[in-house]
């Protein structure tokens, strides 16, 4: 059975939290988005701001994380299936390699 394969600590639960705060100050501004004004306005619009940036940066970091998880599963599992064709293409590869380092 294929091993868990280890992530970035948290990334989920950090997830869940920036869009708990996000869903918060957007209540929050527009409970009293009308009250507030000038610099207290664009205070509100820059922290909201910065909520919304740093949960889509969480959510691009998951997708990333899921994306590998599934490559490295694929891979194991060619790997399994396959291991002949696996050790000729990383002896293919190795020898490739050994011959441009050499060329320098």
């Amino acid at each position: 059975m294929m091993e868990k394969i280890p992530t970035q600590t948290g990334a989920r639960d950090q997830l869940l939290a920036d869009l708990k705060t996000v869903i918060q100050d957007a209540e929050a501004w527009l409970r009293h988005g009308s009250s507030l004004t000038g610099e207290e306005l664009t205070k509100a619009k820059a922290k909201f701001e910065g909520a919304i940036a740093g949960a889509k940066e969480g959510l691009a970091n998951l997708e990333v994380i899921e994306k590998s998880k599934a490559a490295a599963k694929a891979t194991d599992t060619y790997v399994k299936d396959n291991p002949w064709k696996a050790v000729g293409i990383g002896a293919a590869v190795g020898v490739v390699l050994g011959m441009l380092i050499n060329r320098r």
